[in-house]
Order: structure tokens, then C-alpha cells, then sequence
């Protein structure tokens, strides 16, 4: 008995082992998180972004400095409110700076509203509020709709 049981093991008449690899599996589950991940997203609708709002302030201030940036680069500041002159046209940002100093420095208590344009860059914007700071101008805010 015990050559019988070699002589099939040696390569008489035996089982072939498969050494193929059954993908029927993987593909149906690739197929599933395919369908997840297709499904998935259309719930989210990333078209609509949820952006904060700008809450109005209890009481607006009666008078304040008024720095504007259009998208072409033109510069303008005044006073609006009570004693509303009309804005100035500056040439560039060093003058605006010194009139910024100039209207802080005869009315300290006014806070500093920068009107940026949709269109204009960022940056101009930011650099503005920065200048305003290290003035020592405590109080400055972004117009918005």
C-alpha cells in the first residue's frame, strides 16, 4: 500500500495543483466601492459653498475714514458720515498712507473702513489693513454687501 501512495505522489496519475489566481472576487469588489464612491458625492452638491455672513453691527458709527480700492489700482479716502467731505483721489499708495495719517492723526476716535472691490487684489487689501495697524489705528473693518 505504502507504494501505491508514492507512486502517485511522484507523478503517476495525481491531482494537478491550479496556480491561477481567481480575480471574480476583487472585481466584484472594486465594482461595489465603485458604485459607493459614484453615489457618494452625488449628495453633496459641491457647487454650493456655505460662506459666512457678515453680521451688521448694533449700532453703525456715526462718522468714519474711508479708504476705497478700485479694481483698475485708483486709490480714494475720506471722511463719511456727519461731516462728509468728498473722497480724495490719491495717486498711489505712499500718499494714501500719509493721508491716512494725516485724517487719524485730527480724528484719533474714527475707525478705518476699507472698500475693497470684488476685482481688486487681495494683497493691495491686506497691505492696507497692516499700514492701518501699525498706525495704531485700533479699529478697522472690511465694507461688505
Amino acid at each position: 500500500m505504502a507504494s501505491s501512495f508514492n507512486s502517485g505522489m511522484r507523478g503517476g496519475r495525481g491531482r494537478k495543483l491550479k496556480s491561477e489566481i481567481n480575480v471574480v472576487p476583487y472585481i466584484d469588489v472594486m465594482l461595489c466601492l465603485l458604485i459607493i464612491f459614484m453615489v457618494m458625492p452625488s449628495s453633496n452638491n459641491p457647487s454650493s459653498i456655505d460662506l459666512p455672513h457678515a453680521e451688521k453691527s448694533t449700532r453703525p458709527p456715526d462718522a468714519y475714514i474711508q479708504v476705497t480700492i478700485k479694481p483698475n489700482g485708483a486709490l480714494s479716502i475720506g471722511v463719511a458720515g456727519k461731516n462728509a467731505d468728498a473722497p480724495e483721489t490719491v495717486p498711489n499708495r505712499d500718499a494714501l498712507v500719509g493721508k491716512l495719517r494725516s485724517l487719524h492723526e485730527d480724528n484719533p476716535d474714527y475707525p478705518v473702513l476699507i472698500a475693497g472691490d470684488k476685482e481688486s487684489k487681495y494683497d493691495d487689501v491686506i497691505q492696507l489693513i497692516s499700514e492701518a495697524k501699525k498706525m495704531g489705528i485700533a479699529r478697522v473693518a472690511l465694507a461688505t454687501k
